[in-house]
C-alpha cells in the first residue's frame, strides 16, 4: 500500500483537506494526517482519524519510542502539505522543525507537494517568493495557488485549488515514484486549444483542437516541479492544479500572450493550434444570404507564424517545442517547420476528422534538430505529455544555485 503524509496548516481552506483525505483514502492509498496545532482550530483531530481511519499524531511527544518525528517522514512515499501556509512555506525553506510536521518535512527522503493557500499580499510578498523559490529550486513541488475568492470579501490569487486537482497531481507524483522532479525551479510556458477568427459577430473560422493535450502537458510540468504558464485558446477542460491560466481567442491575442510569457520562460510548448488565416475584414453584423443564394466572397490574410516569431528570439538555454499537425506527408513537412521555426524540438501527428481531435489518445514522432527521432505508439495523452517533457529535460542545461553552483 502506498503511503501518503497528509500536512495540514491552520488557514480556512484546511476543511478542503478533508476531501483530499477521502479521495487518497477510496482509492486504497494509506494516509497518516500530520495537522499542526492551528490546523486543529480549523478541524479538530476526531475529523482526521475517522477519515483516515487512523490515529492522528499532532505532536513530537506523542507515542516518543516509536520517534515519530523521523519515523514519519522515512516511511512514507509522497508528502503533501494542503493547505501549505506562509508561514510553513518559510519554516520549510529554512529548515526549522518546531512542530512533528516541520520534522516529518526534514526527514521525508520521498517527493514533497505544497498546495499554497493564503491572501494574495501574503503570496506576492518577497518572502514568500523568494521561500517558494528556494523549495523549487531543492526539487520540491510547489503548485500555484488559484484565483478568487478568499477569505472574507476579498478575491485574488491564493485560494487554495480543487482538491479533486491536487489529488491528481499527487496521482502523477506517485506514478512517476523516486523520479526527480526535473522541471523543478522552471518556468515552463505551454499553449492549448484552438484559435478563432471572428467573421462577424457570430461566426468564426477555427479548428477541431480540444486542448487536451496542452492540458496534460501542463498537468505534467506541475507534477515534475515547474512552474507553469497555461494559455488557453477556447478550451472547456478543468484547469490543471497548479498552473497560471492566460485565456485567449484569437491567434493575436495568443501571439501576444506567448510572446510576454517566453520572455521569462525556459521551456516554451507550442500545443495550440492557430488558425493560419482570418479574413481581411471582419463584418460588423450577421453576414446574409443574398436574393439570388450567391455566396459572399471572403478575403483572408495570413496570420503570425508564432512559434517561429519566438524561436527567433530564444535565449541562450531557452528550448522552443513546436508541434505540427499533418494530414500527409507528415515527417518531411515537420523536419521543414522545424527548422523554419528553429525550435529544438517538434512534435508532428497525423490529424483528420477521426484521428487525434477530442480523443484521450495520441500516436506522435518526436524530431529533435539534432537529428533524434523518437516515434510513440499510441498512448494515452498524459504519457505522451510525459515523453515530451523527457526530451525537453535531457537538454535543459543545469540551472545555477544561489549559492553559485551548478
Amino acid at each position: 500500500m502506498t503511503e501518503v503524509v497528509l500536512g495540514v496548516c491552520g488557514g480556512i481552506a484546511a476543511y478542503k483537506a478533508c476531501e483530499l483525505l477521502r479521495l487518497f483514502t477510496e482509492s486504497g492509498h494509506g494516509v497518516r494526517v500530520v495537522p499542526t496545532a492551528s490546523a486543529l482550530k480549523f478541524v479538530g483531530e476526531p475529523t482526521w482519524a475517522a477519515l483516515s481511519g487512523r490515529p492522528v499524531t499532532t505532536d513530537v511527544w506523542d507515542d516518543v519510542h516509536e520517534v515519530p518525528h523521523v519515523r514519519i517522514g522515512r516511511h512514507a512515499d509522497l508528502v503533501v502539505v494542503a493547505p501549505a501556509t506562509a508561514d510553513m512555506l518559510a519554516k520549510a525553506a529554512h529548515g526549522l522543525a518546531d512542530d512533528l510536521l516541520t520534522n516529518t518535512l526534514l526527514t521525508a527522503t520521498c517527493p514533497v507537494i505544497y498546495a499554497p493557500a493564503m491572501h494574495t499580499e501574503m503570496w506576492e510578498n518577497a518572502a514568500t517568493r523568494a521561500n517558494v523559490a528556494t523549495l523549487r529550486e531543492r526539487g520540491h513541488i510547489v503548485i500555484e495557488p488559484a484565483v478568487g475568492r478568499l477569505t472574507g470579501a476579498d478575491t485574488g490569487k491564493g485560494r487554495l485549488p480543487d482538491p479533486e486537482a491536487i489529488f491528481a497531481t499527487a496521482l502523477r507524483v506517485l506514478r512517476r515514484g523516486a523520479a526527480k522532479a526535473d522541471l523543478a525551479g522552471r518556468h515552463v510556458v505551454v499553449t492549448a486549444g484552438g484559435t478563432r477568427e471572428p467573421l462577424d459577430p457570430v461566426r468564426f473560422l477555427g479548428n477541431r483542437s480540444s486542448g487536451k493535450q496542452g492540458y496534460a502537458l501542463a498537468r505534467a510540468a506541475v507534477a515534475r516541479g515547474a512552474r507553469v504558464t497555461l494559455i488557453a485558446a477556447n478550451v472547456t477542460l478543468p484547469v490543471p492544479a497548479g498552473a497560471d491560466l492566460v485565456t485567449v481567442a484569437t491567434t493575436e491575442e495568443l501571439r501576444k500572450a506567448a510572446v510576454a510569457a517566453a520572455a521569462g520562460a525556459d521551456v516554451v510548448v507550442m500545443a495550440a493550434a492557430p488558425a493560419d488565416f482570418r479574413p481581411a475584414d471582419v463584418a460588423g453584423h450577421k453576414i446574409k444570404k443574398s436574393d439570388d443564394g450567391a455566396a459572399p466572397s471572403i478575403a483572408l490574410v495570413t496570420n503570425p507564424d508564432i512559434a517561429a516569431e519566438i524561436g527567433s528570439a530564444k535565449r541562450p538555454g531557452q528550448l522552443l517545442v513546436a508541434f505540427a499537425a499533418e494530414t500527409r506527408d507528415a515527417l518531411e513537412n515537420a523536419r521543414t517547420k522545424l527548422s523554419r521555426k528553429r525550435a529544438d524540438l517538434i512534435v508532428v501527428n497525423e490529424v483528420g476528422a477521426d484521428l487525434v481531435f477530442g480523443a484521450d489518445r495520441n500516436t506522435v514522432t518526436i524530431l529533435g534538430a539534432d537529428g533524434s527521432t523518437v516515434p510513440l505508439e499510441e498512448l494515452p495523452k498524459d504519457d505522451v505529455a510525459d515523453a515530451i517533457w523527457d526530451e525537453v529535460a535531457s537538454r535543459l542545461e543545469p540551472q545555477a544555485r544561489q549559492d553559485g553552483t551548478a
